[in-house]
């Protein structure tokens, strides 16, 4: 057995070095594309700044990106140009919770588990959180269009900007596939590279899933909007890809194989996942779009949201369900419409029902703190924390329960 782990370690290493056959020979054209040659020394990820250090790692993907486009496939500079600005517009920057926590977390596993972490070790593992925030960049950007909104992240939606509109369409393609090329360059001579390309098409699968969930809400009947739907919906839409990715990356580059450990991070993480989409279901209604970074749209937009399911099916009464049907999905942002069904939220007392939810969530999650191993579950306080700390500071003194508090700090 320890000559064949040598002797696969060797393999790999050959790979990595180029001294063997040619990996992925049907792609190996022209000789002269960038990312078929060796990858040149990662600058030093400065732990210290871990918001600027990561960035930086953004930005050497953009330069990589846009280095490949002339050499491997011929586009000329107006292109290359477009391209540029369209990553830095839609996906550099941000809260960039998810491409941290993929460090954060990693870091943490390498380190409980006794792994070597070298300054590679740690630009990898940022090189997958950006895989991340890109797979999140494009969702975003077809879902924008889908949704018909108007402003993310502070700014007007790409697809609405004056010499964008349907070319959004392709851009979110090419950022979905840029994700799988950022992968095969960098860890493609490495011996989990499957392994991670498996766990990318997986979630965006999983994502794509939640996001028909969601649209083809346009074709139901409010009585159809139910708790079980929203459920379902989120999970699929936001919580895979949100927080159960970041963590199970870090976990195959920890090289974590137990099929029983990856279950159990999944279960606190999927609870996660739901309880913030119900967070941000909650401030889509009663946070202002500086709190949020974008108009909350889901009234407008007849979305299957926390609110809605629990008002419509466990606390409206007849005439209060009858203003939901008139009103739901039929009335426009900041109109005196919309602003009647956040008033009936409001009295159906639906900001009390959404604080025993939250305390109900930490529950679960504090209930399941002895079923995972190998992962510290500091990487999942972490993740609360990160949770938590979304919200405005006067919403969250509001809203969070005494417990969480104290725990998060």
């Amino acid at each position: 057995r320890v000559a064949r782990l040598e002797a696969e370690r060797d393999m790999w290493r050959a790979k990595a070095e180029g001294t063997v056959g040619v990996q992925f020979p049907a792609t190996h054209w022209p000789a002269t594309k960038p990312s078929l040659q060796l990858i040149p020394s990662y600058p030093v990820y400065d732990r210290s700044k871990p918001k600027e250090a990561f960035l930086a790692v953004c930005q050497m993907l953009i330069d990589e990106v846009c280095g490949e486009l002339p050499a491997g496939y011929e586009l000329p500079p107006r292109e290359i140009a477009w391209v540029r600005r369209m990553l830095m517009y839609n996906v550099y920057g941000g809260k960039m919770n998810r491409g941290l926590m993929v460090v954060e977390s990693g870091l943490q596993i390498l380190e409980a588990l006794g792994r070597p972490i070298d300054n590679n070790t740690v630009v990898g593992l940022a090189i997958l959180g950006w895989c991340i925030e890109w797979l999140q960049g494009w969702l975003l950007v077809a879902d924008d269009i889908m949704d018909d909104s108007q402003t993310r992240r502070g700014q007007k939606c790409w697809y609405l900007v004056e010499d964008v509109q349907k070319i959004a369409l392709n851009d979110a393609f090419m950022i979905e596939m840029l994700v799988f090329k950022v992968l095969k360059r960098h860890f493609g001579s490495k011996p989990y590279y499957a392994q991670l390309v498996d766990l990318f098409l997986e979630t965006t699968f999983q994502t794509e899933c939640g996001q028909l969930l969601d649209t083809l809400c346009l074709n139901l009947s409010l009585e159809d909007f139910t708790l079980d739907r929203w459920t379902l919906i989120v999970k699929y839409k936001t919580a895979f890809y949100s927080f159960y990715a970041s963590v199970a990356l870090g976990m195959i580059v920890a090289g974590i194989t137990d099929v029983a450990e990856y279950n159990a991070a999944r279960d606190i993480l999927m609870i996660m996942g739901i309880y913030f989409q119900a967070q941000d279901d909650f401030l889509d209604c009663y946070g202002t779009p500086e709190q949020i970074g974008k108009i909350g749209t889901d009234i407008q937009d007849k979305k299957c949201g926390w609110l809605f399911v629990h008002a419509y099916h466990s606390l409206a009464n007849t005439q209060q369900r009858a203003l939901l049907e008139q009103l739901y999905g039929k009335c426009k942002v900041q109109t005196p419409e919309e602003q009647n069904i956040k008033d009936l939220y409001t009295t159906l007392g639906l900001k009390d029902v959404y604080q025993r939810y939250e305390q109900q969530s930490y529950d679960q999650i504090m209930a399941l703190k002895g079923t995972v191993k190998q992962v510290p579950w500091s990487v999942f306080e972490a993740f609360l924390k990160k949770i938590y700390k979304r919200e405005n500071e006067r919403l969250k003194a509001s809203f969070i329960p005494a417990p969480a508090a104290a725990w998060i700090g």
